[in-house]
C-alpha cells in the first residue's frame, strides 16, 4: 500500500533502526519507545489489521521473531511483553499489523 508508513519503512523510503529482516518480516526500534527495549515486528506483506490476517504461520512468525530478538538483545530471561493492537478501540494507530515487544523494566498489568 503506497501511503502506509510501515510499507515505506520496509521499502527504505523512511529510515528506521532495523534489528532484523528476512523474506517475511522486518523488525525495528519503536521511535516512541515505552520501555528501555521497545521494538516492532511487522510482516513485509501489507495486512491492515489482525482481523484481515489469514496466515497463521506468518502471524506466529511475528511472535517467534520477537522472542528471538529479545533473547539476542539479552532481556528475554528477565521478561518482556508482546502485544498487537487491533482497530481504534484496541489502540491501533498504524493500519499495518505490527507486534510490539517491550522489555527492560517492570511492566504492570493492566496496561491501561
Amino acid at each position: 500500500m503506497s501511503d502506509c508508513l510501515f510499507c515505506k519503512i520496509i521499502k527504505g523510503d523512511i529510515p528506521a533502526k532495523k534489528i532484523y529482516e528476512d523474506d517475511d518480516v522486518f523488525a525495528f526500534h519503536d521511535i516512541g519507545a515505552q520501555a528501555p527495549h521497545h521494538f516492532l515486528v511487522i510482516p513485509k506483506k501489507h495486512i491492515a489489521t489482525l482481523n484481515d490476517a489469514d496466515n497463521a504461520t506468518l502471524v506466529g512468525k511475528l511472535t517467534l521473531t520477537a522472542s528471538k530478538i529479545a533473547k539476542d538483545l539479552g532481556f528475554a530471561e528477565d521478561g518482556y511483553r508482546v502485544v498487537m493492537n487491533c482497530n481504534e478501540q484496541g489502540g491501533q494507530t498504524v493500519y499495518h499489523i505490527h507486534l510490539h515487544c517491550l522489555g527492560g523494566r517492570q511492566l504492570n498489568w493492566p496496561p491501561g
